[in-house]
């Protein structure tokens, strides 16, 4: 018997959609979870992805992806390449586990209330592989991260970050239970799908690729490759729903989406991949700053896919390119200073070599930022180390959850954006965040960060640590044991005091 082709029967089975007889459509499909904004029916019916897939083609090319990643992973198991890998490197691949296995995961149950509770049968269709996707995703970076735990103990961070508190999760997993957990599907895929995975995740994937390859992790290269396929396609879902939104004259309330989930998504994006890309990744294998990444590869593409779908840049774009240039070498101090906290091995990335090429691609790097490392160099010099460790907790921004900072040096900037709402106050690290807050006070006004569970007494100051279940051994040490000083002699104050 001769099969039909899949163009002759998958718009068919892809728009099969019901009218419910036992239950009211109402209690089908709850505007709180499905579409607050109540679309018409018919319009949402209309959803056509630009990626078509069937089940049957979708097994077989996951099946392929598979396995070309494991059987990389296989050959080179014994490559010692973990072993040989720089500092950086090692850092880098200690923080990308434990900061994104569990958002894999998480974004399984993202799709699945999309696939529940999505009222466009196309919308529900892909977001079913959307779903299968991520449970691969999140499978695939728990077994690479397991390979690593004979190498070190940091990588037990890709299964127990979820069950933590630690001051990173709590900021990470603020952001995407905002966009991902608690909308309706459709301002979900806005939020995850357009403005994240368009945005953000797929360029990610495909330059964090590169960079593996050139630093020969040929094995966590092929496994970044292998996931960056299914995030194009399942990114697409946003897209038919931003029209959708638009025709209907829904437009303003999908700008404020737009605006309020790329900014969030910015700032986790910015303190992960911009210190990975300036700071940890070894000097002579990076193809550009984390500047030239974010104008090329995101600002542009992003700008001409808004502005395709009749949408507009956001209305913090000034702020957004400013920040670009510094939050995260903010973000990179803060880091190294309080380096105890976290699970990964953090280095500096600003020996005399690098930091000539920090000036070259952030002109004024030395003068600010490079102003705080100096006496970072001098203290380690010294052998102050435990003044190279701050004595108290760092003031943290209730919107994206990491340390309130501004530009140091001549340039000093630090504002803290303060609110009160309903007796207490919020501490903000920009116009944007407050603006953010205020969209929704009651959707953000009960969280707490660390910091404010200390401040509350929820906290004892003395027991963080135990707070953010991290046991003696698991504390974050200095990645190259200091070694990166070396490179600095006396000259150090002469070239501070002329700003040579």
């Amino acid at each position: 018997m001769a099969l039909l082709n899949s163009e002759d029967w998958y718009d068919i089975a892809r728009d099969t959609n019901w009218t419910p007889r036992y239950v009211s459509e109402q209690a089908l499909f709850p505007k709180e979870l499905s579409d607050v904004l109540e679309m018409p029916l018919e319009l949402l019916e209309t959803f056509d992805e630009p990626y078509k897939v069937t089940y049957r083609d979708y097994v077989k090319t996951q099946r392929e992806k598979d396995v070309g990643a494991y059987s990389v992973k296989a050959a080179l198991a014994r490559s010692q390449m973990y072993e040989n890998a720089s500092p950086g490197w090692k850092a880098l691949l200690q923080m990308h586990f434990g900061a994104v296995s569990f958002l894999e995961y998480h974004s399984v149950s993202a799709f699945a209330r999309m696939t529940r509770f999505g009222r466009a049968p196309g919308m529900r269709n892909m977001a079913t592989f959307g779903s299968l996707d991520e449970m691969r995703h999140a499978q695939v970076h728990l077994y690479f991260a397991y390979e690593y735990l004979a190498k070190s103990r940091t990588f037990d961070w890709a299964q127990k970050a979820p069950r933590t508190d630690n001051w990173v999760i709590i900021s990470e997993r603020h952001t995407f239970d905002d966009l991902e957990h608690t909308r309706d599907a459709i301002s979900a895929a806005i939020m995850t799908n357009f403005a994240f995975e368009t945005a953000f995740t797929n360029l990610q994937f495909i330059a964090l690729s590169a960079d593996a390859a050139n630093c020969g992790d040929f094995s966590f290269s092929t496994m970044l490759q292998s996931i960056q396929s299914d995030e194009a396609r399942h990114a697409q879902i946003g897209e038919p729903l931003l029209k959708m939104m638009i025709d209907s004259g829904r437009k303003a309330e999908a700008q404020k989406l737009i605006d309020i989930s790329f900014w969030r998504c910015w700032k986790q994006f910015s303190a992960l991949s911009g210190t990975c890309m300036d700071y940890y990744t070894p000097l002579d294998k990076r193809e550009g700053s984390f500047k030239e990444f974010m104008n090329e590869w995101i600002l542009d593409q992003f700008v001409a896919k808004l502005e395709d779908m009749g949408m507009e840049k956001p209305w913090y774009w000034d702020l957004l390119l400013e920040d670009i240039e510094v939050f995260h070498h903010a973000q990179q101090l803060g880091i190294y200073l309080y380096r105890p906290t976290e699970w990964w091995h953090p280095i500096a990335g600003t020996n005399p070599a690098e930091r000539a090429w920090l000036e070259e691609k952030y002109p004024g790097w030395n003068d600010t930022f490079g102003q705080v490392w100096d006496v970072i160099i001098e203290n380690i010099r010294a052998g102050r180390l435990d003044s190279t460790i701050p004595k108290t907790l760092p003031m943290l921004c209730n919107m994206h959850g990491l340390e309130l900072t501004g530009v140091p040096g001549r340039k000093w900037n630090l504002k803290d954006h303060t609110l009160d709402y309903q007796g207490r106050r919020y501490h903000f690290q920009s116009v944007v965040d407050k603006w953010i807050f205020e969209q929704e006070p009651e959707r953000y006004a009960g969280h707490l960060s660390l910091i404010d569970r200390v401040a509350q007494g929820i906290v004892a100051p003395d027991g963080v640590m135990e707070h953010m279940n991290m046991a003696p051994e698991e504390y974050g040490i200095e990645g190259t044991n200091y070694a990166w000083v070396e490179a600095y002699d006396d000259a150090l104050t002469t070239r501070r005091a002329t700003g040579t």
